[in-house]
């Protein structure tokens, strides 16, 4: 990919850093300013954005959208789970809006079959089950 070239800045490396302290975490814009801020380092919500997106577009990070109500979320990912396939699901607790990432084999066969039987294919980052998480269930 042709584009401006990613400069090493500081914010960045910070920004690189925090995100490798919570893998398999989905967080905001918002949750890295606001633990940014929090270390004493000014940066705004636009540099933040544009900087996820750098890294969403270099594989270095997953960008989730999960309904219209919700900001996107991002997710570091480590370099030895760096994949073009990477099969992950998402399940939303409707109650308290808990965000659960999944990957499961059971769920892989879903995508499977729409793709074999359908034509269809899935793109399981972007795939929302929505219910009641355990935690609510048993409340």
């Amino acid at each position: 990919m042709e584009g401006k070239p990613n400069y090493k800045t500081k914010q960045r490396t910070q920004l690189l850093d925090y995100m490798k302290t919570v893998p398999g975490q989905h967080i905001t814009v918002n949750d890295v300013c606001d633990y940014l801020h929090r270390q004493g380092v000014s940066i705004g919500q636009t540099t933040v954005y544009r900087q996820m997106e750098r890294m969403v577009d270099e594989g270095i990070v997953n960008k989730y959208l999960i309904d219209a109500n919700s900001p996107a979320c991002f997710e570091y990912v480590p370099e030895s789970d760096h994949r073009t396939e990477g099969v992950c699901f998402h399940c939303k607790c409707e109650k308290c809006g808990k965000l659960i990432h999944m990957t499961c084999e059971a769920l892989s066969g879903i995508r499977e079959h729409l793709m074999e039987d359908h034509g269809f294919l899935l793109d399981p980052r972007r795939t929302v089950f929505y219910g009641v998480c355990e935690a609510c269930r048993t409340a």
